[in-house]
């Protein structure tokens, strides 16, 4: 798309895995069209405006972990504990500085972390305890655990328990199937001076170990930006731009 001339442009996703067809009611469906529109319209408000991508990609990603439909922030799913934790992480393409924040319990929103671990940090990247002291210290909202509660995701994490151990006493591996994933959302933008950024949210995957740091916050594995190269959003599948 273009504006004032010059070409901008914005890429979301809203996570990977399969919604099985008798849960994807014409409700659902509504619900989670309109939450990534949402996404799209803070990201795009921002690059039309003529804001930077990396302001762009936050704007996105906020919306969709605000959401309870999506597997990041308030819809974040359930670890084996009955907790939820979370990993985000952010690239500017123009300057290669990164920011990631993993296994997060009490961030309303992890992106705004894994941005202020870069903007705002000499590191790259913030786990647990020490991710949250720093956000305490910088003023970024924390929430109470209950936040993150949703029957949905609770209820996706008794189902996968209960398959777990029927699995295990047969013999047979258990592996979570793709309508219990829902991993990951993200999004991938490119401002009107030509820069890119990158920046990744997720609740992990259902039933993980307390303390799992996935790929989501790995910078050059979930998320990347680079201005001469491209950038990319992924889990399971890529959201590139690039040149």
């Amino acid at each position: 798309m273009e504006t004032q001339g010059r070409t901008i442009g914005l890429v979301i996703h809203g996570g990977a895995g399969t919604i099985a067809t008798n849960r994807m009611t014409p409700e659902i469906e509504r619900d989670l069209r309109a939450g990534l529109e949402r996404s799209l319209e803070a990201g795009y408000d921002v690059l039309k405006n003529g804001g930077s991508s990396v302001d762009a990609v936050v704007a996105a990603v906020r919306v969709l972990e605000d959401d309870p439909l999506f597997n990041a922030g308030r819809g974040a799913v359930f670890t084996s504990a009955g907790t939820n934790e979370m990993d985000a992480a952010i690239m500017d393409g123009k300057t290669l500085k990164a920011g990631a924040a993993g296994a997060l319990k009490h961030i309303r929103n992890p992106i705004t972390l894994a941005r202020a671990v870069m903007d705002q940090s000499p590191h790259v990247m913030f786990v647990g305890e020490g991710a949250e002291t720093f956000a305490r210290q910088i003023g970024i909202e924390l929430v109470d655990k209950k936040y993150f509660y949703t029957e949905e995701r609770w209820n996706a994490l008794q189902r996968v328990q209960k398959t777990e151990t029927e699995a295990r006493k047969v013999g047979k591996e258990f592996v979570v199937c793709d309508q219990d994933r829902h991993g990951t959302v993200g999004a991938v933008a490119l401002d009107q001076v030509g820069n890119l950024a990158a920046a990744t949210s997720t609740g992990g995957n259902t039933n993980k170990r307390p303390g799992r740091v996935g790929d989501t916050p790995i910078i050059g594995a979930g998320t990347y930006a680079d201005d001469a190269l491209g950038a990319g959003s992924a889990r399971y599948a890529n959201v590139p731009v690039g040149p």
